[in-house]
């Protein structure tokens, strides 16, 4: 595995790399809007952006090794989650509902981890978590979003007790085909075994 300071230099180098571009090949990127606003591009256009994803990473580092996270209140799901559609995944997400709603770069509701060759799991995404105001999945009034990207959603609540949301991830810890803010992973995937009953 590599070093924890590697690691950071890799999501740090990701995070960089978005001031070039944001969008998966072949897409055209669009500037973000400032901040507080509804832009649908890459945070490259934006420095507040690329400030915030650096302070992601730098945050987010300290939870690389998964009993980290758990020791912070991140709840683990016994899941790993896939999406039969893309034929990608989420991994396993770690829940800190104390985050719900949270717009701060260095506090993610939820941290994102996948098995790996030793048997242990490592990092490899963050998600915000930010529920609909009205509960109507119809409406996005108050989209929120953060580095530069909207939150995808309004997204009805997946399991019990969980309200309509939005939701952003960003796939810091490894790096996704699908694009940095892209919901699932194709290069994430779930042991047998390992996925919902």
């Amino acid at each position: 595995m590599a070093s924890r300071t590697g690691m950071l230099a890799l999501a740090l180098t990701a995070a960089a790399a978005l001031t070039l571009s944001a969008a998966p090949a072949g897409a055209t990127p669009t500037p973000p809007a400032p901040p507080g606003g509804r832009g649908h591009g890459g945070p490259g256009a934006h420095p507040a952006a690329l400030a915030d994803l650096t302070r992601a990473a730098l945050a987010s580092a300290r939870y690389l090794r998964e009993r980290t996270a758990t020791a912070a209140g991140y709840v683990p799901d016994q899941y790993c989650v896939t999406d039969p559609a893309s034929g990608g995944a989420l991994g396993y997400p770690h829940f800190n509902h104390a985050y719900d709603d949270s717009l701060d770069p260095a506090k993610p509701a939820a941290l994102l981890y996948e098995d790996d060759a030793s048997g242990r799991r490592r990092l490899v995404a963050l998600e915000w978590v930010v529920m609909d105001r009205d509960g109507k999945p119809e409406t996005d009034d108050d989209r929120p979003s953060l580095f530069g990207q909207p939150f995808k959603g309004p997204i009805p609540g997946r399991f019990k007790g969980q309200k309509t949301h939005y939701a952003l991830h960003v796939w810091l810890w490894k790096p996704n085909p699908a694009g940095m803010f892209a919901t699932f992973n194709p290069d994430v995937r779930c042991l047998p075994g390992t996925t919902r009953p």
